[in-house]
């Protein structure tokens, strides 16, 4: 009999032992971030996604091998392509002026991780905590919004170099680009073509090229965000895996 009760004494333990313990770990495993690891977790993320992308485009064909970023000319240049196409060697032509518009933005790629590193830099408490609990693309909207200028800055007098490089008939991309429009735009604004209802292009040719590679880089920044955000494979440091692991038991909780 004595021996039956000890044994049930020990076994009353034992479960309370067992719950006190799923208690602290539980409480282990929910310990509130602080703002520090807040502010550093997102920086350290900020930085590696950034990295990543700038790498990724920077390597020769990162832009021109890649269909989701690979730069084209405007629709308004269809004329121009069509046309040069119909001489002997043209539709080379037309592609070696998009490769060496490509060329000239990996170029460019390779100078962005600094620019992306020195806004990291400036992130504030309240940037930290809105980029964690703000949308999956967040992050890449704090670094658009800081450094859209600074880059484009970097990225058009490559591509400008680029478009302005005489080609067949010692004639740049860029004068024919000026040249088409212009005859167009006369067209469009005279009475007959208002009558039908033409519309002049006022497309700046290097402006437009310098904008899609500049989208080309934010869309890589936004993949790699996302995948630290959805992807604990992703998540390459401790401090990572804690900050985005916080917002994995938010949407488990939802």
């Amino acid at each position: 009999m004595k021996t039956r009760v000890l044994f049930f004494l020990i076994f009353l333990f034992f479960l309370t032992s067992c719950a006190e313990l799923a208690k602290v770990l539980q409480t282990a495993t929910n310990v509130p971030l602080t703002e520090t690891e807040v502010v550093s977790g997102l920086r350290e993320a900020l930085s590696t996604g950034a990295v990543n992308a700038a790498g990724l485009l920077s390597k020769t064909d990162g832009y021109y091998g890649d269909e989701l970023v690979k730069i084209f000319l405007p629709d308004e240049a269809r004329v121009i392509v069509e046309n040069i196409s119909r001489i002997p060697g043209g539709d080379k032509l037309v592609e070696d002026i998009i490769l060496r518009i490509n060329r000239a933005a990996e170029d460019a790629a390779r100078e962005v991780a600094p620019v992306f590193v020195n806004s990291i830099k400036q992130m504030t408490i309240r940037d930290a905590f809105g980029i964690l609990n703000g949308a999956d693309n967040a992050a890449t909207n704090y670094l658009r919004g800081t450094t859209f200028d600074e880059l484009y800055a970097l990225y058009k007098p490559k591509i400008q170099a680029s478009t302005e490089k005489k080609i067949v008939g010692n004639i740049s991309t860029k004068e024919s680009w000026n040249s088409l429009t212009s005859k167009w735009n006369s067209i469009a604004n005279s009475v007959a073509g208002k009558l039908a209802g033409l519309n002049p292009v006022n497309t700046d040719l290097d402006d437009f090229l310098t904008g899609k590679a500049l989208s080309g880089m934010f869309l890589k920044v936004e993949t790699e965000e996302l995948k630290i955000r959805k992807e604990v494979n992703a998540r390459v440091t401790p401090l990572l895996q804690k900050v985005f692991g916080s917002l994995d038991s938010k949407t488990a909780t939802y």
